[in-house]
């Protein structure tokens, strides 16, 4: 397992992140957290971890720099700023692009709470390199239009109990025009703190994102699974 502290170039800034690639890695997913956290989100690190036994790289990184960190923890601003965060994961999709050690591989992204809509944008920006999306716990709904744009299938896990969200998450599968599912997991809150849930959840992204490349076929399909 080859395991890096690295620089992501995004624009005027330079954002911080960590990347472990297993030998031979099927493919690397970009993490894009949600409001208020960070690279070192103790949930996306358990699920990036179940991503990694399973041969696929992890790209965490810090969506804001530290100076901007400081100041969304007075204005709480930034972290909805779905264009600047889906700017600046799409410069970590280039940048992965544009390595030796990743550029031939598929890439997935995972974002959770506004960490989702990101990805999403990112995902409609890059449709030739993005090839799955995974939300848990998203807000895909504020994609707004970029949802129209997204090619890659995508994955909407949302508790069971986390009962706004998951209206919210429907209402957005209904508008993508990729393939899309709505996984839910019963018992779960917004924070998958249940036990035995997040663990759920790592599995579905898991198994979606092994099938990155695999998938074929058009048009907007977003069937509901669980209860």
């Amino acid at each position: 397992m080859a395991s890096h502290a690295v620089s992501v170039p995004a624009g005027a800034v330079t954002l911080v992140g960590d990347l472990d690639l297993p030998g031979g890695a099927r493919g690397v997913v970009a993490f894009a957290h949600g409001s208020g956290s960070s690279r070192h989100s103790p949930r996306n690190r358990a699920v990036a971890g179940v991503l990694r036994e399973a041969g696929l790289g992890t790209l965490l990184m810090d969506l804001l720099t530290a100076e901007e960190e400081r100041a969304d923890l007075v204005t709480a601003e930034l972290r909805f700023d779905i264009p600047l965060l889906g700017r600046r994961v799409t410069a970590a999709v280039d940048w992965l692009g544009g390595r030796s050690d990743t550029g031939g591989l598929p890439v997935g992204l995972f974002g959770a709470s506004t960490g989702a809509a990101a990805a999403l944008v990112a995902a409609a920006e890059r449709s030739e390199r993005v090839r799955a999306v995974v939300s848990r716990g998203g807000r895909p709904d504020l994609a707004g239009p970029a949802l129209a744009g997204v090619r890659a299938p995508v994955l909407l896990v949302v508790g069971g109990h986390d009962r706004e969200v998951l209206r919210l998450n429907e209402a957005a599968a209904r508008q993508l025009a990729a393939p899309c599912t709505v996984r839910v997991i019963p018992g779960a809150t917004h924070l998958f703190e249940e036990p035995g849930t997040l663990e759920q959840a790592a599995e579905a992204a898991r198994d979606w994102f092994l099938r990155m490349g695999a998938r074929s076929g058009q048009g907007s399909t977003a069937p509901r699974e669980g209860a």
